[in-house]
This record gives structure tokens, C-alpha cells and sequence, in this order.
């Protein structure tokens, strides 16, 4: 897909729900304190939040639509809601359409899912712009996050202390003053078995799969109903696609990297995120990052890491973002975008 440009379309708020549950990696006994101390170090992540067994992603994501809408007084107004996740509550119906019911929403309100995972912010504010911008609709909530935690095995080290849970919500309205967004959108399925939970749905439903343990490697044991991650082909494939994706996203719309105030990119892991900044050359001070104390949540990274580290200065400052997200499928994209004003919240979920 070629560079696509957004108009008349505005971010007026993004709130952000997080369990209520830290788990800390010094804890994680499965492994020696010697691997725990180095896992820490190369991915960054010292705690995570994790929801309890009976909270789901869209819980998450409606506590934070709920304050959103409570706090911006603008329920009525709601036309569309889009839930970008892989942790849907059903396989049916729609868990978009159980949202718009539990919010109150009227029944006129267009909603939908999408199945993507840690490029669903870019591909969701994508397909939200592309209603905005003719005006049919003004009001939307786009609703991102993941309960990753739910798929992981505790004796598997490469993705048990690596995801957390959050849920969010972000409001888009059409606004005919603003400047265009551009975005970037990509694919590769020859990389799905790099992130994969390969039993459980049509190609090999349950009750006919085995609940069988299996050792892969030393410290890795799962069924084929959990999440597998191949860690070196996921950071090959960041540094093949994600900087050049960035790199020509910036040259296609002739800006600099000193224009951009910040890149928020999708919370994978420290490694990988440091190695695309230097791959570009951008200031450390230009990354923020979110995944030291929430971990590697999915959809919901790039807006949590917008509400945890870019508080102060998106509330109060017009700021030309870069946002790149990447990973399952094999997925990417990136958004530019010039924001002003944006509310944000992070509030913690019982």
C-alpha cells in the first residue's frame, strides 16, 4: 500500500485502563535471578499489569471509554466505535457491538472489530480517519488493547514475563481545520509463525488439538493453545521493515527527523525499540517508553505511552508526532500527525 493522507480528523482525548495488579520480573522464579537480571536489561521491563481470570480486554477499554465519555460529557454524540484487538470476548458476535450497549450508545452507532494486534492503533486510526474526514461522521471511539497475558504459559520464558494487559480509549472527532495526517500501512503473512497461538480456532479447533505439554527448549513449555514468539525473527523483521517503513515515511512527506518532537513506537521490547532509534539515528530523548512498567501490551501500547510519558507536554503543546506500530502477522505502519491538546488519563482497573 502507498502513503495515504487523513483529513479533517483530530485526537481530542486518549484515556488509558491498566489492572490494578503489578507482577515485578525480579519475581519470576521460573528462571534463575541471573536470567530474570538479563531479561530486565535487554527488554526493559521490570513490572507489568496483569488482569484477573474473570477481566477481559473490553472491560478494560470500557472503564476507560466510560470515564472518557464521562469526563468529555459527550455520549450522545458518539457515531462510531471500532475494538482493535486479538483478545475479543467471544468469536461471536462482535465484541465492538457488546461495547456500544454496555456505553449506553445509540443504536444508530456504527461498530465493528478488528482482528490486528501491535499495529491495530496505526490500522484503527487509519480506518476511523477514512470515516471522519467526509464528514458523515463526527464523533468516534476507537477502542485498542489486548489481554496477552491470557494466552501465555508461566514455564515459557520467552513470553510470560514479556506481555502485560491494558485497555484504551481514544476520541476522534472530524474538525475541517486541521492538518492532514499522513500513514503508512503494510504486511507480510510469510511471518505469521513468528508470533502465533496455532490451536484453538477454524484451522485447528478445540476438541480436536491435544492439551499436551511440550519442552521446546530449556525453559520453554507450552501447549499449542499458547502464545509462540520467535524473538530473533520478530527483531530481524523490526529492523528490516520497521526503520526503513520510518525512514521513508519522513522522506515521502519531506520531513526531518529534527522536525518530529516525538516517535512513539509500539512497546515490543527495549532491544528492539533502541535498535530502530539508532538504526535512524533519533535522539533518545525523541523515544518515550511505557513498556518498563506496563510491558509489552499489544494495540494499546502507543496510546498508553502516550498517556504515561507524554502527559504534561500533549496536553498543553502542539506537537508533530510519528507513531510506528509492528509486529503480529507480520503487520506495520506509521501515522504523522500534528497534535494539539489532547486529554489524557490513566486510571487503574479493580
Amino acid at each position: 500500500m502507498g502513503y495515504i493522507t487523513v483529513k479533517n480528523t483530530v485526537i481530542k482525548a486518549i484515556y488509558t485502563s491498566v489492572p490494578k495488579q503489578k507482577v515485578y520480573t525480579k519475581d519470576y522464579e521460573w528462571v534463575s535471578v541471573a536470567e530474570r537480571d538479563l531479561f530486565a536489561k535487554t527488554t526493559g521491563i521490570t513490572e507489568r499489569r496483569v488482569a484477573s481470570e474473570s477481566t477481559t480486554c473490553s472491560d478494560l477499554c470500557l472503564h476507560a471509554a466510560k470515564e472518557l465519555l464521562s469526563d468529555l460529557k459527550c455520549r450522545d454524540e458518539i457515531e462510531m466505535i471500532i475494538f482493535v484487538s486479538q483478545s475479543p470476548d467471544y468469536f461471536l458476535p462482535s465484541t465492538a457491538v457488546i461495547l456500544q450497549d454496555k456505553l449506553g450508545l445509540s443504536k444508530n452507532t456504527l461498530a465493528f472489530d478488528i482482528n490486528l494486534g501491535c499495529s491495530g492503533y496505526i490500522y484503527g486510526l487509519s480506518v476511523v480517519g477514512q470515516f471522519l474526514q467526509s464528514g458523515n461522521i463526527k464523533k468516534a471511539l476507537l477502542l485498542c488493547g489486548d489481554k496477552s497475558t491470557i494466552s501465555t504459559n508461566f514455564q515459557d520464558k520467552s513470553t510470560y514475563p514479556l506481555f502485560g494487559d491494558a485497555g484504551t480509549a481514544t476520541l476522534l472527532t472530524y474538525d475541517d481545520t486541521v492538518e492532514n495526517w499522513g500513514i503508512h500501512l503494510a504486511s507480510d503473512g510469510s511471518g505469521k509463525d513468528s508470533i502465533i497461538i496455532e490451536h484453538g480456532h477454524s484451522r485447528h479447533p478445540y476438541g480436536s488439538v491435544s492439551d499436551e505439554y511440550i519442552e521446546y527448549e530449556p525453559g520453554v513449555i507450552r501447549t499449542k493453545k499458547h502464545l509462540a514468539l520467535n524473538g530473533m525473527e520478530v527483531f530481524n523483521f523490526a529492523l528490516k521493515e520497521v526503520a526503513p517503513s520510518i525512514k521513508q515515511m519522513l522522506e515521502n512527506f519531506e520531513i526531518n527527523i529534527d522536525d518530529i518532537d516525538y516517535f512513539v513506537l509500539h512497546q515490543a521490547n527495549k532491544l528492539i525499540n533502541e535498535s530502530v532509534r539508532k538504526k535512524l539515528k533519533i535522539p533518545a530523548e525523541k523515544v518515550p517508553y511505557s513498556i518498563q512498567d506496563f510491558g509489552n501490551t499489544s494495540s494499546a501500547s502507543i496510546p498508553l505511552t502516550i498517556c504515561y510519558s507524554l502527559k504534561n507536554e500533549i496536553e498543553s503543546k502542539q506537537l508533530r508526532l510519528l507513531f510506528a506500530g509492528f509486529g503480529v502477522g507480520f503487520s506495520w505502519g506509521s501515522a504523522l500527525l500534528t497534535t494539539s491538546s489532547i486529554r489524557t488519563k490513566i486510571i487503574e482497573h479493580d
